[in-house]
């Protein structure tokens, strides 16, 4: 339906207009926390109990513990003010050194989950013992960790990403909000102030719609990456 507050706009035509940033800040940050996360999850696992595995998940706490409208203010005071290396804020067509700051905000935390995951199944994985045995019939190690471990240890972590790719996708309230940048959760924030109800409504239902269908796409994943799941 229209809006309550721009009339001579409906709510499809506000999502339609406002969903690209979110999209390209969600998309680029997950994509950067998955290989970041995952490659020191994979590291953090190798060295157990090493100076390695202290240090990622170390880092790991912190990043889960600091939230995003804390660690976004001290980059944008550091990297903007202080340095002057990056732009505070602002959208500017989508130029690269204005989405710097805020993909990196919203990467921080899934890097320290995903790593944390990826530890976790990794240390289980290497334990097994069909692990043990492509050990003992002498395949490089490279081999055994990348095809036969990750593939088995990066399932609970696709669990983790259809609602917080859905998240991600649909923008942080806060880090939009920060940073100047309008997308999704910049006019959901401001569409709950101004009682705009129809713009809240309608951003609601389609995060839900979101969700459910990356929900989908995680349990088909699930049998793309587990042959046990195809068996049953």
């Amino acid at each position: 339906g229209p809006s309550l507050k721009y009339k001579d706009k409906t709510v499809l035509q506000i999502l339609q207009e406002n969903y690209k940033v979110s999209l390209t800040l969600g998309l680029s940050a997950i994509t950067l926390a998955g290989a970041i996360g995952v490659t020191l999850g994979v590291l953090a696992a190798l060295k157990q109990n090493g100076w390695v595995d202290f240090s990622v998940m170390g880092v790991a706490i912190i990043g889960v513990c600091i939230p995003t409208f804390v660690t976004a203010p001290l980059l944008v005071l550091l990297f903007g003010s202080i340095l002057q290396w990056l732009p505070n804020g602002g959208w500017n067509d989508g130029a690269i050194q204005n989405l710097i700051l805020p993909i990196t905000v919203l990467a921080l935390p899934q890097i320290a989950i995903i790593s944390r995951l990826t530890r976790a199944g990794m240390i289980e994985v290497l334990h097994s013992n069909y692990v043990r045995t492509a050990r003992a019939k002498g395949l490089p190690a490279h081999r055994v960790v990348f095809k036969h471990a990750l593939r088995a240890a990066i399932l609970p972590l696709v669990s983790y990403l259809g609602p917080a790719c859905a998240g991600l996708l649909t923008g942080s309230l806060v880090v939009e909000k920060i940073f100047n940048l309008p997308g999704l959760g910049k006019f959901f924030v401001i569409s709950a102030l101004q009682r705009d109800y129809t713009v809240v409504m309608g951003m609601v239902i389609f995060y839900a719609a979101l969700i459910l269908f990356l929900n989908l796409v995680a349990d088909l994943l699930y049998a793309v990456l587990d042959p046990r799941v195809r068996l049953s």
